[in-house]
């Protein structure tokens, strides 16, 4: 069974967030215990399966994402990296809609190699500022919303770009505070450079401590930041240590993400379900 490695959301290898892609030949998946132990063994902050669905339906693909702990409800650089595969193999030539659990989702490729993933906005709620919050984090939160089921995280602003980046926080201690993990964000420092925010995710609940860049997370992103900047297309940089780049563009209850994709492993995995 062939398995592939793509680095999502930068042109580059060796940076953006790397996932695990398995492209299923059945129509139905293996057993979720073989899918955690394959997500356990690649060890990335996800692993992507997908098998094909019968022509004529409302999507192509079936696509499940698990970390190495859990299977989660909305991942999206591992369906950059997916529909990356797809592409690059000549399994799909035109946009493609992807059946998942938190709905169908679509990916376009265009000419100049960057792909766009078509996922739901997630709605903001502001919160208080959890008890605790500012001790884990290492910083005093500017505000806090929590983000819609899907995600089910806490969208945290913070007071610079200069903080976010140098955040060291308690991961223990951030495990209490969100359902699936907190995302810190601040303005660019420097507006009209080639970004106009900033983020990190720290997802330990999920056995993952810090993502490198969380396609999910601009889906609150991406509203957070229109509302307060005025424009619906923004870049966003992910300044975790391997850094990506995710174009937003706000289309009301939809949020188009953009980025390139680069495959750095084509091998066999030979555990077959």
């Amino acid at each position: 069974m062939r398995i592939r490695i793509v680095d999502a959301f930068t042109d580059r290898p060796f940076a953006g967030n790397p996932a695990g892609v398995l492209l299923l030949d059945s129509g139905a998946f293996p057993d979720d215990t073989w899918l955690q132990r394959v997500a356990a063994e690649v060890n990335l902050s996800e692993t992507a399966f997908a098998h094909p669905l019968p022509p004529g339906g409302d999507a192509d693909w079936a696509l499940r994402w698990f970390t190495p702990a859990v299977e989660v409800d909305m991942c999206g650089h591992a369906t950059l990296a997916t529909a990356h595969v797809l592409r690059s193999t000549g399994l799909a030539s035109g946009p493609v809609r992807f059946a998942a659990r938190c709905g169908i989702l679509g990916a376009t490729a265009h000419a100049d190699g960057t792909l766009t993933l078509d996922f739901p906005t997630s709605t903001l709620t502001p919160v208080e500022v959890p008890g605790g919050m500012a001790a884990a984090l290492g910083a005093e939160p500017v505000s806090v919303h929590d983000t819609a089921e899907h995600i089910g995280d806490l969208l945290v602003e913070l007071a610079d770009e200069r903080t976010v980046r140098s955040l060291a926080p308690d991961s223990a201690s951030l495990v209490a505070l969100a359902r699936r993990g907190i995302i810190v964000t601040a303005a660019a420092e420097e507006p009209g450079r080639h970004y106009d925010f900033v983020s990190r995710g720290f997802f330990p609940g999920v056995g993952i401590d810090e993502d490198p860049v969380t396609g999910s997370a601009h889906t609150a992103l991406a509203p957070f930041w229109s509302a307060k900047l005025g424009r619906t297309e923004l870049t966003g940089l992910q300044a975790s240590a391997r850094t990506g780049l995710v174009r937003t563009s706000l289309r009301g209850e939809r949020t188009l993400l953009t980025g390139h994709a680069v495959t750095v492993i084509d091998g066999e995995l030979l555990s077959a379900p």
